[in-house]
């Protein structure tokens, strides 16, 4: 029978700390990304070697891209949502490598796989969506200071304050947001093309396998897009408080 667990299977422990097989590939995924940033940045040369095209070519396209989203505040979070989505589109698609979630070891009778799609882990994309909310509001204070607090915070008029609590309330949901439509994508494309390699294991599920390589790559750009758009929103909203704190705002009336 296929194997499929929701939760991520506890491979072994170090010093009593639980390793799980989604926490290896997401160690496996740190790995890739820093020996290729190593080698494709070692020697930089003017006439560029084809690592470093390849590398040159893949941020000179996130930046313009991102700057089309961003606008002038793309300097201020590109590194951000750029090493969200090369993070998070590598470990969607290492996730459909061959042997990861079908090799494994057995424990009391069970099997468990060795490696697990590191974004099929509800932990793993609930800390990347509370990690990009806290940078968002890091962005906010950092452009404007505590003027941003006032979109959260404003007692001074009940309807303000009443927003206030709407923002609380909507900011929070965004890591749930976050986090279920990434982890619901990716953990429903490893179901889906576990079931089609066990009822038709040889031509058939490449098609699906191409389709999951497509929706990795979109929830990674989803994911890195919506964070760049709140960041805009934020900073943007942070430089508004500050110049009407300022009184540059009063002769809007």
């Amino acid at each position: 029978m296929p194997h499929i667990s929701l939760a991520a299977e506890i491979v072994t422990r170090i010093a009593g700390f639980p390793i799980s097989n989604a926490l290896i590939t997401t160690w496996l995924v740190m790995g890739i990304l820093i020996v290729a940033s190593f080698v494709a940045t070692r020697k930089m040369k003017l006439v560029p070697t084809p690592m470093q095209s390849l590398a040159e070519m893949l941020v000179g396209g996130l930046y313009d891209f991102f700057g089309s989203v961003t606008g002038k505040y793309v300097t201020q979070v590109f590194p951000l949502v750029a090493s969200l989505f090369i993070f998070i589109l590598v470990a969607n698609w290492v996730g459909l490598l061959p042997g990861v979630g079908t090799v494994g070891i057995f424990q009391e009778a069970e099997f468990v796989p060795i490696l697990r799609a590191a974004t099929a882990d509800l932990n793993t994309t609930v800390a990347l969506a509370i990690f990009s909310m806290v940078a968002i509001q890091y962005y906010g204070f950092k452009v404007s200071g505590i003027h941003y607090g006032k979109r959260f915070v404003n007692v001074g008029n009940p309807i303000h304050f009443f927003v206030g609590i709407l923002e609380l309330v909507s900011e929070a949901s965004k890591v749930i947001s976050f986090a279920f439509r990434l982890f619901g994508n990716i953990f429903a494309g490893e179901v889906l093309l576990t079931v089609m390699a066990f009822l038709m294991p040889f031509v058939v599920p490449l098609p699906f396998l191409a389709m999951e390589l497509f929706v990795g790559f979109i929830q990674a750009l989803v994911f890195s897009m919506l964070t760049a758009v709140f960041l805009t929103v934020a900073v943007a909203h942070g430089e508004h408080e500050k110049i009407l704190a300022e009184g540059g705002g009063l002769h809007h009336g």
